[in-house]
């Protein structure tokens, strides 16, 4: 593939994600979502966040390559989330335990 070949890709799939992402915004922006879409629509940041964090904690070892720190940092974090229903205090309550785990080890 050329360079210029592959600039063009890149460009043609950027302004078509672009399109359909402003399409969507354009023609939704005066109209009201349904009740069973916005109830939804609340899972996803939870959900992606999940996701990512399984992901980044097993890796490509699996779950054999996780370790204490990570652990902790998770429980405490999904903690805190069941008793604030926060997902900033969640995820600043995981971070400061994994810090303090990783400084004492």
């Amino acid at each position: 593939m050329t360079t210029i070949a592959a600039i063009t890709a890149v460009l043609s799939v950027g302004v078509l994600t672009y399109l359909s992402r402003a399409g969507l915004i354009l023609f939704l922006a005066e109209r009201p979502l349904p009740l069973q879409i916005q109830r939804a629509l609340r899972y996803v940041g939870p959900a992606v966040l999940s996701a990512l964090t399984v992901t980044l904690v097993a890796g490509s070892d699996g779950v054999s390559g996780v370790e204490f720190a990570e652990v902790t940092a998770i429980a405490a974090g999904g903690i805190v989330a069941a008793l604030t229903r926060n997902l900033i205090a969640s995820l600043v309550a995981g971070m400061a335990v994994l810090w303090l785990v990783l400084l004492s080890t």
